[in-house]
């Protein structure tokens, strides 16, 4: 088994492990569970605990979020989000910093599928990441940053990574245009110091409108390019990322870029078309200049 299969594997094996966290953090403190004699004494649930179904993810694609929310930065400044927008893509995520399960595998995810895109954070797009915690605050924002900066391998592309902390009403707002639902629960502890949530990553234009989602913990570095390039406007990118957005189609329902086949065989066609009529411009002035030829000997 190759590495990157055994890491996407293991990243797999955690994500669902904090999914059964997040399940378990949000029944009763009094739940027991039944011995295997007892397994047929009652019946098993069939539908999702009432707390958990605001935990989704509601593909908002072409909606504009919310630009005048104040948030601090990983220095304590305070700032606005459209202080990120206006020039450039955005990869934006919500996770909460003391999280220690899904939310850094998400980050982890994010910077592994960056690490393969030859674009540059600061310069082609920013990467904003926001806590949902409104109790966590810059000190634990700039470890963040500074951790997955590291993680990243670029050091010089530190002011591409804004990693944000807010108050209450601002995240809530920010959530809501996004789609994240998420709700406080139970930590070991007992004090609502948790939350479940889903896991995704946004890409927005430069003027904030919700482009594309990628859900999980694990994104190809293919799409993440594609999707960089269609939100820019194709203001990034090679003529080979121009070619290949007009040949693969973001579909929403599965997070990813889809060939089209009629697209490819109209991209084969012109490609066809334009070689043929190149050969035949090619050889009319072949026989032209041969004509003149011939009658330059005859006159000569």
């Amino acid at each position: 088994m190759s590495w990157n299969t055994t890491r996407i594997a293991t990243r797999t094996a955690q994500t669902l492990f904090a999914a059964a966290v997040c399940v378990c953090s949000v029944l009763p403190l009094n739940a027991q569970v039944a011995g295997y004699g007892d397994k047929q004494a009652g019946q098993v649930p069939d539908t999702m605990p009432t707390i958990l179904q605001h935990v989704n993810i509601s593909q908002n694609i072409g909606q504009t979020i919310p630009m005048d929310g104040i948030f601090r930065d990983s220095t304590g400044n305070n700032v606005r989000l459209h202080d990120y927008f206006g020039k450039r893509p955005v990869i934006l995520t919500l996770v909460y910093y003391n999280c220690q399960i899904l939310c850094s595998e998400e980050l982890e995810g994010l910077a592994s599928a960056l690490e393969m895109v030859n674009f540059t954070p600061g310069k082609d797009f920013d990467v904003v990441v926001v806590s949902i915690d409104p109790s966590e605050g810059p000190d634990i924002a700039a470890q963040e940053k500074a951790r997955y900066v590291k993680r990243y391998g670029r050091p010089e592309t530190a002011n591409g990574w804004h990693f944000l902390t807010g108050d209450e009403r601002d995240i809530s707002a920010l959530a809501k245009a996004v789609g994240f639902g998420y709700v406080r629960v139970p930590g070991p502890d007992g004090h609502l110091n948790q939350f479940a949530h889903a896991s995704s990553i946004e890409i927005l234009t430069p003027e904030g409108t919700l482009a594309q989602y990628y859900m999980g913990v694990v994104y190809s570095a293919k799409d993440l390019r594609l999707g960089l390039v269609e939100a820019s406007n194709h203001k990034v990118g090679s003529p080979v990322d121009n070619i290949l957005t007009y040949c693969y189609h973001y579909d929403p329902s599965t997070g990813k870029h889809s060939l089209v086949i009629g697209r490819v065989i109209q991209l084969g066609g012109f490609v066809t078309l334009v070689a043929l009529g190149s050969f035949m411009v090619v050889m009319f002035r072949r026989d032209a200049k041969s004509a003149a030829y011939d009658v330059k000997k005859v006159n000569g």
